[in-house]
């Protein structure tokens, strides 16, 4: 018999509003975390890197953008069913272009809150 109290379904994951989409924590154990993230046309995340996190994107939906640096013109572009790594201490920032949203999930090591903030265009 297949032990239900280790079922759930998306609905009650914990969503959480970002000002450039949203992400749903669907996974978090000791060891590790997944999320769903949305990115909205035009938005980006934070230019940021981690001390202790590692964590690798799946490009789901969306063209994926991609800088590891403070030049805003100095970035990749990234289609679904691309995979992009980040390990600790590498800058990087997340985006959508202004024509589609994006559609990712993030597999990580748990060390949710290990993010230093470099640039933010929403001022956190």
């Amino acid at each position: 018999m297949i032990d239900s109290t280790r079922v759930v379904h998306i609905s009650e994951c914990d969503k959480t509003d970002k000002p450039w989409g949203y992400e749903v924590l669907w996974a978090s154990t000791e060891s590790y975390a997944a999320k769903i993230m949305n990115i909205q046309a035009g938005h980006r995340m934070s230019l940021q890197f981690h001390n202790e996190k590692e964590e690798t994107i799946y490009v789901m939906n969306g063209e994926l953008l991609v800088w590891e640096n403070e030049d805003d013109d100095d970035y990749a572009g990234y289609p679904p069913g691309s995979i992009y790594h980040v390990k600790p201490g590498m800058v990087h920032r997340f985006g959508a272009p202004e024509k589609c949203n994006v559609m990712l999930i993030e597999v990580s090591t748990n060390r949710l809150d290990d993010v230093i903030r470099v640039k933010d265009d929403y001022n956190r």
